[in-house]
């Protein structure tokens, strides 16, 4: 009898002790299967640079003034010569008449340097300001680059100034008499302003430091590359697909708070540069 029951305790012993070391064999098994998921911090999606301006006391000279202006934007009319072909002297000798070398009203409360106007096409944020009539809609710009972008693209794409291409980039006088009689202004003493300020500033240099390093701008048609017009059905998600860049680089690019974009607005596929 006091077999039986040895060997019985020695029984329910073993069974017990396998059925605990199952059970841990189970759980060892389920924890192995389980999956660890790791999350890694995304690269921040690159910025376009913001254009960086020298400030000068209120007291500065005029001459202090203007040679400021050219020293802040001559990188950017370089810049916009090479992609479209636009002389950097004509760009700048417009940005300075026009903007008062940057201190005028305009280009204080919207960095729009060429006092160009909403038109029909423009989604952009505006501002008004009395110009040839009272309260006219200007275009408001978040950065001064896409003032000088937009510039070059309002000649290269409108048919009435398609001559001035027909000119040498370093013949600024020619520019500057065509943009006159392609309407750019209305003052007849306009192209004689701007040669003044050419030759007074030494401006022609910037064209020689583009022409003189070999470059070639391109011709107008084909700086077309650079941006992209909105069609019917398109988004920013489609749009940034199509050019391989991120929605978020092509809203910096573009100066974009949100997703919203109209048919017909011109978009900008690369930065502004600032050099």
């Amino acid at each position: 009898m006091l077999i039986r029951t040895l060997i019985l305790i020695v029984a329910v012993g073993f069974l017990t002790t396998s059925c605990k070391s199952k059970k841990r064999l189970v759980e060892s098994k389920n924890r192995d299967r389980t999956e660890r998921v790791v999350i890694e911090k995304l690269p921040e999606t690159t910025k376009a640079p913001i254009t960086e301006i020298k400030e000068l006391p209120a007291n500065a000279s005029y001459a202090e003034v203007v040679a400021n202006y050219i020293d802040n934007y001559n990188g950017i009319a370089r810049e916009e010569m090479l992609q479209y072909g636009i002389p950097a002297s004509i760009t700048l000798a417009q940005g300075i008449l026009e903007s008062g070398a940057g201190r005028g009203e305009l280009t204080q409360k919207a960095n729009n340097h060429f006092g160009i106007k909403c038109h029909n096409e423009w989604t952009g944020e505006r501002v008004y300001h009395d110009d040839d009539k009272k309260g006219e809609c200007f275009r408001k710009y978040k950065d001064p680059k896409y003032s000088f972008r937009d510039h070059s693209l309002f000649l290269t794409q409108r048919s009435r100034y398609k001559d001035l291409f027909k000119h040498r980039k370093d013949d600024y006088k020619s520019w500057a008499r065509g943009l006159k009689k392609a309407g750019y202004a209305t003052d007849p003493k306009y192209p004689d302003k701007l040669i003044s300020i050419i030759e007074r500033y030494n401006l022609a240099a910037y064209d020689k430091m583009v022409l003189g390093a070999g470059a070639n701008p391109i011709a107008p048609d084909d700086s077309k590359i650079n941006t992209y017009t909105v069609l019917k059905g398109d988004t920013l998600y489609s749009i940034a697909r199509r050019f391989n860049i991120t929605v978020e680089t092509l809203k910096e690019y573009n100066g974009l708070e949100s997703n919203t974009i109209s048919i017909g607005q011109v978009l900008y596929l690369h930065p502004v540069k600032n050099q």
